[in-house]
């Protein structure tokens, strides 16, 4: 890292002109707060100015539009309300790094930038996302505006065909449009965390996915063009108000981890059973009286929650999961449970009421296997069995 210039009372003093550079680093306050790195010519590639505390970079220097070697600029974790016009002809700039300023509207000068491949604003205070700014960036592989104020995504998103991530999770959004499903190099798509009460068919085009999350919406359900994404690994659907899944999920077969958890879900459909590859299934804080049989097909399922339902039963096939090492079934109606199953709280893999039988003898469980005794180390296996994304 080289430093060049020198900052005060935000302005910028270069010394030399931008391109080939003559480095000024005799100042403490330069060294500090203007970091830059050139390239093997002496040119300007990046551009570090984050975590400055800047309210503006104005007055910017007027040669700034004149770095057309610069292919980085962070300006990260500022307080910046908009950005100078120069940056407009930063025709080299691939990633541009905004997140955690203080910008309420997507600034016009970003879609000059066409070369521009990954572009973060993240927790900001945006509200709108131009269609027409946005929609020029058809260079970008990723775009993450997580974390603001956003109510609607303009059609022109569905331009952005090369986009390989996509985060708009912690918004406002009520509604996604339909030319999300151009978008068909996407691999990871995050919406959760806003006030979506449906999803569009179209989704089901996005079969490069392998990780989808829409929790923590108000889904009250989802497309059965879902079972289209089968490069599936990750599927997020958790705290929404689901009262039924599609039966096509049984074809996500490449899914690792499924998160149907704090729904409203009285059932899931049989097909469940054909995810072979699930390691980790999250079915607790609905409303379900049975689940199907047909889940003791999953036979590399690691963790299996199930509590905070209305069970009265569970089929003996689940005993049968060998991988299985984590099963709560705590905060139901079971009075009591299958010898297989028991055998698994034997083996401190099961977590159940106390008070809950096995199946046709009196021998009772005590008050060690209570839902308060399971509840810790249930929350710690929970913590290990989440899918984690990339930065979107």
């Amino acid at each position: 890292m080289q430093i060049l210039g020198k900052w005060c009372e935000q302005c910028i003093e270069l010394q030399g002109a931008f391109g080939f550079f003559d480095v000024d680093s005799k100042t403490e306050e330069g060294r500090e707060r203007l970091g830059v790195v050139l390239d093997d010519k002496g040119r300007v590639a990046v551009l570090e100015w984050n975590e400055k505390k800047l309210a503006s970079l104005s007055p910017a220097p007027a040669d700034l539009g004149r770095l057309n070697a610069l292919w980085g600029l962070n300006l990260r974790n500022n307080e910046l309300t908009e950005l100078p016009e120069g940056i407009s002809g930063l025709t080299s700039l691939t990633d541009l790094f905004l997140s955690d300023n203080k910008l309420t509207s997507v600034p016009a000068e970003i879609g000059q930038l066409a070369s521009l491949k990954d572009l973060r604003i993240t927790n900001n205070e945006l509200e709108d996302l131009p269609g027409k700014i946005i929609g020029r960036l058809t260079s970008l592989t990723g775009l993450n505006l997580s974390d603001n104020r956003l109510t609607s995504v303009p059609a022109e998103i569905g331009r952005l065909t090369s986009l390989t991530g996509l985060g708009l999770d912690g918004n406002k959004l009520t509604s996604v449009p339909a030319e999300i499903g151009r978008l068909t190099s996407l691999t990871v798509l995050r919406l959760d965390g806003n006030r979506l009460t449906s999803v569009p068919a179209e989704i089901g085009r996005l079969t490069s996915l392998t990780y989808l999350r829409l929790s923590g919406n108000k889904l009250t359900s989802v497309p059965a063009e879902i079972g289209r994404l089968t490069s599936l690994t990750g599927l997020g659907l958790d705290g929404n108000k689901l009262t039924s899944v599609p039966a096509e999920i049984g074809r996500l077969t490449s899914l690792t981890v499924l998160r149907l958890d704090g729904n409203r879900l009285t059932s899931v459909p049989a097909e469940i059973g054909q995810l072979t590859a699930l390691e980790g299934l999250f079915l607790d804080g609905n409303k379900l009286t049975s689940v199907p049989a047909e889940i003791g097909r999953l036979t590399s399922l690691h963790a299996l929650f199930l509590s905070d339902n209305k069970l009265t039963s569970v089929p003996a096939e689940i005993g049968r999961l060998t991988s299985l090492r984590e099963f709560t079934l705590h905060n139901n109606k079971l009075t009591s449970v299958p010898a297989e199953i028991w055998r698994l709280r034997e083996r401190g893999y099961a977590y159940l009421d106390e008070g809950v039988t096995i199946e046709g003898e009196n021998f009772t469980t005590d008050s060690s296997s209570s839902s308060g005794s399971s509840s810790g180390s249930s929350s710690a296996s929970r913590a290990s069995s989440e899918f984690t994304d990339s930065d979107y």
